[in-house]
């Protein structure tokens, strides 16, 4: 897999303008997992911005919560390693921020059900 791979950078490595090779040979560039996994994982944004149209009582409290501390622990992580990466960091601040926000979701559900409904009289 390694050779096909290297065969493909070589080729494609020919092609890319000259204004673009800054960013094509950076040691977090498309080039290396250090862009596609950051890339990949905005498929989690997308899942829990798609999750804020579920009703609160149907999300998952346990799944918020490894996605907000995964996000904030990996932003964290994306800053102490060499190459910094940018676009890992950002993209678990986001991840970071859903699970926060479907957990608040959820807070607020489960507050509005402990409090007593009044009952209008006519």
């Amino acid at each position: 897999m390694s050779a096909l791979y290297r065969t493909i950078i070589a080729s494609i490595d020919k092609r890319v303008p000259a204004k673009l090779q800054p960013l094509w040979a950076h040691e977090a560039g498309p080039k290396t997992i250090f862009f596609w996994a950051p890339a990949f994982k905005w498929c989690l944004v997308i899942a829990g911005i798609g999750d804020m149209a579920r009703p609160a009582d149907k999300l998952s409290p346990g799944q918020s919560t490894a996605l907000a501390a995964t996000g904030i622990i990996w932003s964290r992580y994306s800053m102490v390693i060499i190459p910094k990466n940018y676009s890992l960091f950002s993209v678990n601040i986001f991840v970071g921020l859903t699970g926060l926000y479907q957990l608040l979701r959820i807070y607020r559900h489960r507050q509005s059900l402990k409090q007593p409904v009044a009952i209008e009289s006519s």
